[in-house]
């Protein structure tokens, strides 16, 4: 390892070779404002608003993209640095819509606060102003262009991180404008709808597709039968719109603050979490007894689904059929729960409370309908969109007393509560897929080998005589880089879980969006790790913490499944997929 010497703001430091100018004065206080960087992407340098004086250098260099060599002499801030970052924030500004009051992200947008701490209190240039129709074909998530200002963040994640490349800067000069390839709508495009580019936008050129007043319209129709469930990372994350602290389990309030806001039912997408761990165990096994369509690769994720669809389709047969606890628990609730209750299945209104914006585009998939233009899932609301409902209602979340799920749908194990953290869905299957293999207790339920905020992880866990070799992907790039290996021969595995967002659910493109230093984002590993510890807390104070162990799992197979992998249970709870290609290529 070789040190660099130098001098920032008159302070000596001595930094590993290769060390940038801005992790430097991180470093030793002295704090650069950025905007185009981000800590998880690739260096682009386009803002600028981290420009330092070098000694020696007749222009200002962009701190972020200029590694210190020896004897450098820096200076990060002084009277003409800082008129140079407010003219380019004002240049910024005053080619961007002045829509701070209604925009979703007023109080949550990094180009705004920058503009606060830089004192900007006024758009000096005013003039021509680029004009771009907000582009909305999408069912998950909005494109507006005219809020974007070139950082290229959603570039860098869409080819990165998530490996899709959907995303790309078209044009020149003023004309510059972020989108798919020829311009085309994100609905015509190879867009997988996971919603990173929304985490990692300053602005908001990328929101989701609100279903607030989709769901206001059903709670105030009395001939409505309106029932709610939620996903696991929700509990672990709602209460960041409250200033909790990050991996704070909020599930009793988060239950209150539903039926208060008028729900007629409220359930927890865990008991179908339980149910898919039943449905895959079978399959899995099935598949192990006659050698056939391994390794299988989990299908929770709607947005690892479609990015199978578009670039893996020859792992289609690979992927379970198993529907996604989504799906699932909406099935029940038209099917099993409207007979029990003696309701008219298009009475009942459902809504997901989803951490990711692929669930929307995955209820509206047409294998996802009851009948026609009766979908089992009616609406989809991200965290974000429910923290804001429960705030327009004026509850105040904080002060509310715990609540409990309606059964028998509400009623989950530790099992289906860690579906929301990448690794989850994979131990949850191996502690009952252990039992039904050898017929004996499993010893140990914690599966810590397939947890990992880390992208990618390998393990070969030991079920009786059997050696099962598993992966787990979260982020795209890294499920390819398990594919290309099981394609080229090089690895046989028998499980791999596949999660579309980094860390899993808890990531997703729908989590609230809170301030990490200066961004605006929930991929900070640490914040990862906090929301997974909620769920993995859950998961150790649940008093039964197996699938196959949930009484109503039981009782639903008496009374109306029949058994796992049964004829109702495959025509009811499993689903198809196929190979796509972007609209108008054939």
């Amino acid at each position: 390892m070789k040190y660099i010497n130098a001098t920032i703001d008159g302070m000596p430091v001595s930094v590993l070779e290769g060390t940038t100018i801005m992790e430097a004065a991180d470093k030793i206080g002295a704090h650069v404002p950025r905007l185009c960087y981000h800590p998880f992407l690739s260096t682009e340098g386009a803002c600028r608003i981290c420009v330092v004086e070098v000694e020696g250098m007749r222009n200002y260099l962009p701190a972020c993209a200029t590694a210190i060599t020896e004897g450098m002499n820096i200076k990060t801030n002084s009277p003409q640095i800082r008129q140079t970052r407010r003219d380019l924030v004002e240049l910024l500004l005053d080619n961007h819509p002045k829509s701070c009051l209604t925009c979703d992200r007023d109080g949550n947008c990094e180009l705004q606060n920058l503009a606060y701490k830089l004192g900007v209190r006024e758009r000096l240039f005013e003039g021509d102003r680029k004009r771009h129709p907000i582009e909305d074909s999408s069912v998950s998530l909005i494109r507006d262009a005219e809020k974007c200002i070139l950082c290229r963040r959603c570039v860098r994640v869409c080819s990165e991180i998530q490996g899709v490349h959907n995303l790309s800067q078209l044009y020149r000069g003023f004309d510059t404008v972020v989108a798919p390839a020829f311009e085309a709508p994100m609905d015509d495009s190879v867009c997988i709808k996971c919603g990173q580019c929304i985490n990692v936008c300053p602005t908001a050129a990328f929101i989701e597709q609100d279903a607030t007043e989709l769901v206001w319209a059903a709670l105030d129709n009395p001939d409505l039968h309106v029932v709610v469930q939620t996903a696991p990372a929700i509990r672990a994350a709602i209460g960041e719109g409250w200033n909790l602290p990050p991996g704070t389990p909020s599930t009793g309030k988060m239950i209150t603050a539903l039926r208060r806001l008028g729900f007629d039912g409220v359930f927890d997408t865990d008991f179908a979490a339980d149910l898919t761990i039943m449905e895959e165990s079978h399959e899995f096994i099935e598949r192990v007894k006659k050698g056939e369509k391994l390794p299988l690769i989990t299908s929770c994720s709607p947005g690892w689904i479609k990015f199978l669809e578009h670039f893996y389709p020859e792992f289609i047969p690979n992927a379970s059929s198993c529907k996604s606890p989504m799906q699932m628990e909406s099935t029940l609730l038209k099917t099993y729960y409207a007979e029990k209750m003696g309701i008219d299945p298009e009475k009942i209104f459902v809504v997901a409370v989803m951490p990711c914006v692929a669930k929307k585009y995955e209820a509206r998939r047409p294998e996802h309908y009851l009948k026609e233009n009766v979908p089992h899932t009616d609406a989809v609301l991200t965290t974000r969109e429910l923290i804001w409902m429960i705030k327009a209602y004026g509850i105040d979340f904080l002060n509310l007393p715990d609540g409990e799920f309606d059964n028998p749908l509400g009623f989950s194990t530790g099992a289906g509560v860690i579906f929301g953290s990448t690794g989850g869905v994979m131990e949850a299957a191996l502690r009952t897929a252990y039992e039904m293999i050898t017929g004996e207790p499993v010893k140990e339920l914690e599966f810590t080998d397939v947890r990992a905020v880390e992208g990618l992880r390998e393990a070969t866990i030991k079920v009786g005589d059997l050696d099962v070799n598993v992966a787990v992907a979260n982020g795209l790039n890294n499920a390819k880089t398990i594919l290309e290996k099981v394609k080229s021969g090089e690895k046989q595995f028998h499980l791999i879980e596949i999660m579309a967002c980094p860390g899993g659910c808890v990531a997703g493109g729908g989590q609230p969006l809170v301030y990490a230093g200066d961004y605006v984002y929930p991929l900070y590993p640490e914040l990862i790790r906090k929301r997974q510890g909620a769920l993995y807390t859950i998961d150790e104070r649940k008093e039964i913490r197996k699938s196959h162990d949930n009484p109503y799992i039981k009782e639903i197979y008496k009374e109306f499944l029949g058994k796992p992998g049964s004829e109702k249970a495959h025509h009811l709870l499993h689903t198809h997929y196929e190979a796509k290609l972007p609209r108008g290529i054939k």
